[in-house]
């Protein structure tokens, strides 16, 4: 079992940054991937960013490549993500997600994610 529990979210004005953790607890070394989503009321689950746990790689969608940045420290079980430039379409509930495997392919499907915290609002005023 894993136990993902989210913070740092809040409310900011457009341009402002904020740094989303995730403290990851229980089988922590067999999540090998490791990812953001996010959702907006009346909108589906959408990936926001991913990154392996061996190689460190990172992988970004496109709305937010170049503002966001997904990193993760093993040694405090800890998944972060740097947001800056927020814009009002960046508001929605986001969620860290884990796995123990996933495929390049598979990454932006949220049905390859085995784990999931409960989410920190995150709201974007212009």
């Amino acid at each position: 079992q894993v136990n993902l529990v989210e913070s740092g979210g809040g409310a900011v004005q457009t341009g402002e940054s904020l740094r989303l953790s995730c403290v990851v607890s229980g089988r922590t070394s067999r999540q090998d991937t490791m990812a953001w989503f996010r959702q907006a009321p009346g909108k589906e689950r959408e990936f926001v960013a991913a990154i392996f746990r061996n190689t460190g790689r990172t992988y970004y969608s496109d709305d937010v490549k170049g503002r966001f940045t997904i990193s993760r420290d093993n040694s405090k079980n800890m998944l972060y993500l740097q947001m800056n430039s927020l814009q009002p379409e960046d508001s929605a509930v986001y969620s860290c997600a884990s796995s123990s495997t996933v495929i390049l392919s598979s990454l932006g499907s949220h049905e390859s994610y085995a784990y999931w915290g409960q989410g920190t609002q995150v709201t974007v005023s212009s």
